[in-house]
């Protein structure tokens, strides 16, 4: 009788420990992935992170970039569009016709490690403070959210949204990137501020990428209503890839539309929550300052982008006498 009770109990353990590993290996494949990235516990909706179409690292990051001083490069125009930085008393620019390539750009100025990102669907570029180690190296994903690219790190594999400049997934998640001040205007406008600007090299590391001639995906982008991928949020005030310059300071967000800035005198005084900006716009760009002339983080994107992002914002309108 105890032989037939010993066969029993160890058949109930086999069927035991068969189910506990169904429902994990259930519970493992019930976890949302997409493109090696596990989402599950995310910050946003796992059906709202949307592949983009390349596979991760598909668009190539820049990790190693090489500069030449601006009076002896020969490749950006005048009228080219560029992000740049100016950090620790060195001015560096990135065009953004190399940026719609790589989309990300890590790189260090003197004590400073930072990562300029760029995504050409949403038209924003940001640049952040990033780690001394693995974890402040960026890739790109090949994941969106709010038609907007998802960074990841290689340190934790962490996704990060960058208009949020939040991280969105991983064992980082939650955690902000400190953002760095960032002017996107024309290559000229750049050299008038800094005319011993370093500038991003052509000489990449990849090779059989024409920067003269912008990806075929993008060609007509910036002039159609379209949005490729689905957004949160939608507002008709003014055309989707309008320009607008988004600042977020003291809890309040608020757009300050080229369309409207045009109406102005170029210079725009106005309050966020307890603090006094300048917005100053030229030649179709945008920036924002202090009081004291200081530049302020702020982003240049289109607006259908800012407002997926931040529905409740405020948005400048210009009156007569503006500036």
């Amino acid at each position: 009788m105890s032989a037939v009770l010993e066969i029993m109990s160890m058949v109930v353990q086999s069927i035991c420990l068969s189910l506990v590993a169904l429902l994990l290996s259930a519970s493992v494949a019930a976890r949302p992935v997409k493109n090696g990235f596990d989402l599950a516990g995310a910050l946003l909706p796992p059906t709202e992170i949307r592949r983009g179409g390349p596979p991760r690292d598909g668009i190539p990051a820049i990790y190693t970039p090489k500069f030449v001083r601006a009076d002896e490069q020969s490749d950006v125009e005048p009228d080219d569009r560029v992000l740049g930085v100016f950090v620790g008393g060195i001015a560096k620019a990135y065009p953004v016709a190399i940026l719609d390539y790589h989309e990300v750009v890590n790189d260090w100025t003197q004590d400073t490690h930072m990562v300029i990102t760029y995504c050409p669907l949403c038209g924003s570029g940001m640049a952040f403070h990033a780690g001394a180690d693995g974890q402040g190296v960026f890739g790109v994903s090949g994941l969106l959210y709010n038609s907007d690219v998802l960074l990841y790190d290689h340190g934790s594999e962490s996704l990060w949204s960058q208009i949020l400049g939040k991280a969105i997934a991983g064992p980082k998640r939650g955690e902000l990137l400190d953002q760095i001040p960032l002017a996107h205007v024309k290559y000229a406008q750049w050299l008038e501020r800094h005319p011993a600007s370093w500038v991003l090299s052509r000489e990449t590391g990849y090779k059989g990428i024409n920067y003269g001639r912008g990806p075929e995906g993008y060609r007509g982008y910036e002039r159609s209503r379209r949005i490729f991928f689905p957004v949160s949020s939608r507002d008709d005030r003014y055309h989707p890839k309008s320009w607008v310059l988004g600042i977020q300071a003291d809890g309040v967000t608020k757009a300050y539309p080229f369309e409207e800035l045009r109406r102005t005198s170029g210079v725009v005084r106005d309050r966020l929550g307890e603090r006094e900006i300048i917005v100053r716009y030229a030649d179709e760009a945008a920036w924002a300052e202090d009081d004291q002339g200081n530049p302020l983080t702020a982003i240049r994107l289109f607006w259908f982008a800012w407002i997926a992002f931040h529905p409740d914002t405020e948005v400048y309108t210009a009156a007569a006498g503006d500036g």
